[in-house]
Order: structure tokens, then sequence, then C-alpha cells
């Protein structure tokens, strides 16, 4: 799948995922209020506006980015009718031939990390069928526990020819108060870029590894030391636009091939239609404004790539 990701990159110009993090609060009125006009201010009917809002955006989108990236927990915390659309917008987004990065951080051992890594990348035995339950192309993984967290996801990509996304070093704030400490004069967060380049030995491509590294946007310095920890790590890289995170942050991610990264931006791009410069789209067009956000910030990111020293 990595080989399908670097594809679909180059081919669209576009080293970006967009987000699929569908806070209510996102989206349009006029979504929301067809939805609880069926199912009524329910669950079933916040998840009908989901679905609908993602689809939209989907739809404006498909043909000019490689990836997407829906965050489970946004669809969670409506139940079971909030992980049905999950599995929709996973279904329609590969039927549109989008690579999908289950953002599902999930880590434990065992054989719970290998039920994690068969529910979400691989297949699961019911009697003498198996079925695939979620079916994502990626997902991303804690390595706080081990090697015992990571293994049985290792084990489901050789077999699926999938592949994860562990976190490295992370976007948010207070990130530093256990992944900067220092573990024999290094932070930790070296340490386990260290063990993600081990592993990713494992499982290599034509000229990555489908085992990459989740590193922040907004920490370009340690970006650039993680760069050359991981060489052949796929590095996904949050934290632009709404956290803080500029194209000009980003050149050190990216290998002198102009590959090696993938830039997400989720509420940048799906809300766009709120932000100033795109208010002229207006509700009712927010799919629009959308396509515009991504067009942006693909110019953003190539414009800084171009003229990195």
């Amino acid at each position: 799948m990595i080989q399908k990701l670097i594809s679909k990159i180059q081919k669209t110009h576009a080293p970006i995922v967009v987000g699929l993090d569908p806070m209510l609060g996102y989206i349009p009125d006029h979504i929301k209020s067809k939805a609880y006009a069926e199912f009524g201010e329910t669950l079933e009917g916040a998840a009908e506006a989901i679905w609908q809002f993602n689809k939209e955006i989907v739809d404006h989108t498909y043909d000019i980015i490689p990836a997407v990236k829906p965050q489970i927990a946004m669809y969670e915390q409506f139940g079971i009718e909030g992980l049905k659309a999950f599995k929709k917008t996973v279904d329609y987004c590969k039927e549109k031939d989008l690579v999908v990065i289950g953002d599902v951080k999930r880590g434990d051992i065992g054989s719970t990390s290998a039920a994690y890594a068969v529910g979400h990348l691989g297949k699961v035995q019911v009697g003498s069928k198996t079925y695939t339950a979620f079916d994502e192309d990626f997902a991303t993984v804690n390595p706080y526990l081990g090697s015992d967290g990571i293994k049985p996801f290792i084990d489901v990509c050789k077999e699926e020819k999938k592949g994860l996304f562990i976190l490295v070093k992370t976007s948010n704030p207070s990130s530093g108060e256990f992944q900067d400490q220092l573990v024999d004069g290094k932070p930790l967060y070296e340490l386990v870029g260290e063990k993600v380049a081990q592993w990713g030995e494992e499982c290599m491509g034509d000229s990555y590894s489908y085992v990459g590294a989740v590193v922040g946007a907004t920490y370009p310095e340690m970006g650039k030391v993680l760069r050359k920890i991981m060489p052949k790590a796929y590095i996904l890289v949050p934290g632009y636009g709404a956290q803080g995170g500029k194209g000009a942050d980003l050149v050190h991610f990216f290998n002198e091939d102009g590959l090696g990264a993938i830039v997400n931006s989720s509420r940048g791009i799906i809300a766009a239609y709120k932000q100033e410069q795109y208010l002229k789209f207006g509700a009712e067009n927010f799919g629009e404004a959308s396509r515009a956000a991504v067009e942006d910030m693909v110019a953003d990111i190539d414009g800084a790539l171009k003229n990195r020293g």
C-alpha cells in the first residue's frame, strides 16, 4: 500500500491527506437540518449528517488528493451509528480510489493488539469464512507498550500489504512531558524513531517502508533530526494550518526526492467555508471551499519545497 500512496502523491503532486474529523459544529445547518428531519435529533441523525458532510467533501476533492484520514473518535462519540458512518466513509473513499489512513491510535499487547490489527487492517475469521471489518489501508498506532503492541500490526501489514504510522513526536503542546524526556542522553522520541526505522526494515516497499511515523508540523527542528533517523519511513505530519504549522516548517520532513512525508490538514480543509478567505463560497458550497483550501495548501507546500535551501 505504501507504493500506491507514493504513486498517488506523484500523480496528484499533492503530498497531503485530508483529515475527515467531522465535529457537528463544522457541519453546515442545511446538512444537519435534512438529517434531523429524516432521523430526528438522534445519534442516527448525527451519523447521517456526518456521512453526508464527508461525502460532499470527498466528491469535491478526491481527484486532487491522494489520501484521507478519518479520526475514529469523531465517529465513536455517536456510538454504533457513528461507527457505521465511519465504515461508510472508508468504503466510499476506497471506491474513489483514495488511500485511507485510519486514525485509530491503537496500542495494546498480545491478542488484544492482534484483534485491533485484524479489525482495522486485516481479515477476521468467522467459521469457514473471512471478513474485512473496517478495512483501512493504514492505521496509526501508539508504541508506548513496546514491540508487543507493534508486532501484531506488522504481521497483519505483511500479510495484507498494508501500513502503519507510529506515533513518534506528536503535535500537541504537552507532548514533551514524556516524549522529550532524556534517556541515556537522548530524547525519548529519538529512541522511538530508531525503533520505527528498525521495525520498518522488516516491511520494505520499493524505496520506503510500510512502517511510517507520525511527527508533528509544530516541531520542525525535531522533524529534521527524525528525518535522518528514519530515512526510509514515510512521515505523517499533523499540525498544519489550524495548529500553526505552515509549508515553510515542513521542508525538512521531506527527502531530497520530494517524497517521504504526507501532511495532514483536518478542520483547515473540512471547515474551510468558515474561514475568512473562503467565506465567499458560503455554507451551501462548503465542498467547493474545501477544494479551494486543498489547492492553496498544495501550493503552499510546493512553493516551500521549491525554495528550500
